[in-house]
């Protein structure tokens, strides 16, 4: 019988979460340094080239590599000859290292879960609860994968009950166009197929576990249908030429995993979870002998990339650009932004519009000025913000003209494409979206030199802040004409890869 300390647990799944918030998987860091090396496009070469400099920073720096710092999925397979000493359930374990993680003094981690979803959607303050799942098996050990699961990419799930005779791969290259930009390429896509609803997208959320190694299995190839899948499905989703942030090019997915698990005979359940540019997830196994212990990478693990915007690059001044003056800018100009910005993500955006609504007056005047769709890292030590990446900026779309024609802001900052109702809206009202890199959070937060709450600021990390910053890197993806890189962008690749097939 092993004896697994309550302590050792917590202290274990607090470590893991604190480890995987500023340490890319190596497997990971060798993926996207080889896609960087590969990448034609200028746009996506520049995003991946923010992103390993991020990694590469946050993993000196023991900073989290996204400011979405995830909702915490723990898997246990728990021996049948251990028992644990202590007080507590082992969910309650799990959930106090969470808890313990998120509110380390050194490396605060941002609190993202919201306790009634479905009606004042209150902030937990240490991201408690967590997703919890256990097996129980032969044996004398505690198996633990964490895994810290970002809002963006696990909001572009999709799962389907297809008839037993449908292709798989056809509804695959349907749908991920769909998925847009949202969940940070490039990544993993997990795909879970069988069983019934529930456990396919378990078997698609556990796939995401697995390491990153599709070029072993192009070289040995495939022995089973799950591994023919996986090949096809890595070539096509591709070629579709999404690319990196999805601004078209060679790299969309690093790898594909594909788990199935039998079904009913009158069913085929197949589901889809991407994992983003912040993947985070380690595993560690319990025998009794005390906490985890998890090795630190080597920095020498990180490749030494360096990002040159060149001498061709625009310089904006925030606090004097006027309307006039983004006329001028063109999808897929790379602009450096200086002077004063404000921020606002969902809730900030449902009050002002609620606000507006009502004749009343808003916290801040929005007239002239950018908003930058962002939900900071509380700041630690000498910071004056955590890592502050964009959100997803198609959560704002249906915000977006009211606020625009109501307010005169002038341009918004986020990560991922526009719906077609905000792009029609930005062109209505000359107003331009700009694109940050997702996954770069703790890169952009060196740009930001001061920060402030100016409104709402009962909303926690969604309050309006005003940022001064200096130099941030943005790129111009819908144009006063309403043209939006994420649809040329794309389109370009997709014709230009497919152009070279005999």
């Amino acid at each position: 019988m092993t004896v697994i300390k309550q302590d050792d647990l917590i202290q274990s799944v607090a470590d893991a979460l604190q480890y995987i918030s500023y340490y890319h998987p190596k497997d990971f860091i060798d993926a996207v340094h080889d896609a960087y090396q590969r990448e034609e496009s200028k746009a996506a070469k520049d995003a991946m080239a923010q992103i390993l400099i991020n990694s590469r920073m946050c993993a000196m720096g023991h900073r989290p590599i996204c400011q979405d710092t995830g909702i915490v999925t723990v898997f246990l397979t728990i021996g049948m000859d251990v028992k644990f000493e202590g007080d507590m359930s082992v969910e309650d374990m799990c959930n106090e290292g969470v808890r313990r993680a998120y509110t380390h003094p050194d490396n605060v981690l941002r609190a993202s879960v919201l306790a009634d979803p479905d009606g004042k959607r209150a902030n937990t303050k240490d991201n408690t609860p967590a997703i919890i799942h256990m097996k129980l098996v032969p044996g004398n050990t505690v198996d633990v994968h964490v895994a810290a699961k970002g809002g963006g990419s696990e909001a572009k799930s999709k799962f389907a009950m297809l008839n037993p005779s449908d292709s798989i791969v056809d509804w695959v290259l349907e749908q991920v166009p769909k998925m847009g930009a949202g969940w940070c390429p490039p990544g993993m896509l997990g795909i879970g197929i069988g069983g019934t609803a529930e456990k396919a997208m378990m078997l698609a959320k556990e796939a995401l576990l697995e390491p990153i190694n599709i070029q072993e299995l192009q070289e040995r190839g495939a022995q089973n249908r799950s591994e023919e899948l996986r090949l096809e499905l890595f070539e096509k989703v591709n070629k579709l030429g999404i690319g990196a942030q999805g601004l078209g090019g060679l790299t969309t997915v690093l790898d594909i995993k594909v788990a199935d698990y039998p079904t009913h005979a009158a069913n085929k359940p197949v589901a889809i979870i991407p994992n983003c540019a912040a993947t985070r997830h380690t595993h560690f196994v319990l025998d009794g002998s005390g906490p985890a212990a998890l090795k630190a990478p080597k920095v020498e693990d990180w490749p030494e990339i360096t990002w040159e915007v060149g001498d061709s690059v625009r310089r904006v001044n925030l606090d004097t650009v006027t309307p006039e003056d983004v006329k001028d800018w063109k999808t897929g100009e790379t602009i450096l932004l200086s002077g004063k910005m404000l921020t606002g993500r969902d809730a900030a955006h449902k009050r002002m519009v609620d606000m507006i609504s009502k004749g009343e007056e808003l916290p801040v005047d929005l007239k002239g000025r950018f908003i930058y769709y962002v939900g900071p890292v509380d700041p630690v030590r000498e910071e004056v913000v955590g890592p502050a990446g964009p959100t997803t900026a198609t959560r704002m779309d249906k915000f977006t003209r009211t606020v625009l024609e109501e307010t005169g802001l002038l341009g918004m900052i986020g990560k991922s494409e526009r719906g077609d109702i905000a792009i029609e809206a930005i062109k209505d009202n000359e107003a331009v979206y700009l694109m940050a890199v997702g996954g770069a959070a703790y890169l952009v937060s060196q740009a930001i030199k001061g920060a402030k709450v100016v409104g709402f600021d009962d909303l926690g990390m969604e309050a309006i802040y005003e940022f001064e910053v200096e130099d941030m890197p943005v790129t111009v993806a819908v144009d006063t004409k309403g043209e939006s890189v994420h649809k040329t962008g794309p389109q370009t690749w997709y014709a230009k890869i497919n152009a070279t097939e005999v």
